[in-house]
């Protein structure tokens, strides 16, 4: 059975699959990144994992994947296949491309970066299908975004094209890691909403979770922290959508999974905002955390396609 392997590295775990021509997941496994182990070690548990995804495929669907999708967090050359800085795995200027190929036998290999795979995935077959523009924006330990245009993502003429995480929009906010301060990340992001939580209950062990648990319990200290980060999110998406225009705005990451608790506040100071604007519908990402191992076997066929096409 002809397939792709599809994989997506994360700072802390690695998911991945057997990917079929009709986009079925013909088989799934995960593994931990290691990164305490160094970046070379990060490298070669990848290696080792396609390599021992391609025997899977030989052994259990009678030949080898046809090609391999990754996605990877970080600054990327996509053209030239280099992962060029990623600081939660200490990567600078990894070939990972022809590395992979090499193991796999010379297959073609695709590389993408994590959020823009992940997109990819929803705009085709999550929750942007039929939306010819889209934005869509994880919000995790950080905040990147993915923009969508006719069934595929904008990467930007350097590759940076969606980092609306590092919108400033409270001037006078908290520093951020870029050197900026007041970046929506500091602010809206999952990782932000756990700090301000923390703090303001004095319990070091609260997380964004909890904090949700306590908006939807009518907790007066955790509603004020949790609209805060509303309204940080609502100005940066508001510029977003100033800019781009999208049709929908796809929300994702681990705020997006309070559901309403999110969704009912953020779509009001969303509309309270704009102004000549077109209000775009927003939604909540479909496929979860598979979204990046779909997107990196979608980027798999996509190469295949384009080499069969040249």
């Amino acid at each position: 059975m002809r397939h792709v392997i599809a994989l997506d590295v994360g700072g802390t775990g690695m998911k991945a699959a057997l990917v079929g021509t009709d986009g079925t997941l013909l088989h799934k496994a995960r593994r931990a990144t290691g990164r305490e182990r160094g970046p070379d070690a990060v490298v070669e548990t990848i290696l080792t994992f396609a390599a021992d995804l391609r025997a899977y495929g030989e052994e259990h669907f009678g030949e080898s994947a046809v090609a391999a999708g990754v996605a990877v967090p970080g600054i990327i050359d996509v053209e030239n296949g280099i992962l060029v800085y990623a600081s939660n795995l200490g990567w600078s200027d990894v070939p990972l491309r022809d590395l992979l190929g090499k193991r796999l036998g010379g297959v073609p290999v695709a590389l993408g970066h994590d959020v823009r795979t992940g997109g990819l995935a929803e705009g085709r077959i999550g929750a942007g299908q039929g939306a010819d523009r889209f934005l869509f924006v994880p919000l995790g330990t950080g905040i990147a975004g993915a923009i969508g245009i006719d069934g595929s993502i904008e990467a930007g003429a350097h590759g940076y094209a969606g980092e609306i995480g590092h919108l400033v929009v409270r001037p006078d906010g908290p520093e951020c890691g870029c050197g900026q301060r007041g970046c929506m990340e500091t602010l809206a992001s999952a990782s932000a909403v756990t700090r301000a939580w923390a703090a303001a209950s004095s319990n070091p062990e609260a997380d964004a979770a909890d904090c949700a648990k306590a908006v939807e319990a009518g907790d007066p200290a955790a509603i004020r922290v949790w609209l805060d980060a509303v309204d940080a999110l609502a100005a940066g998406l508001v510029t977003a959508l100033t800019l781009l225009d999208p049709r929908m705005l796809i929300i994702g990451g681990g705020l997006a999974e309070a559901g309403e608790t999110l969704f009912t506040p953020l779509r009001a100071a969303v509309e309270e905002r704009v102004t000549f604007q077109k209000l775009p519908r927003i939604v909540p990402a479909a496929l979860g955390d598979t979204a990046g191992c779909l997107g990196a076997g979608l980027l798999a066929w996509d190469l295949l396609s384009t080499e069969v096409s040249a």
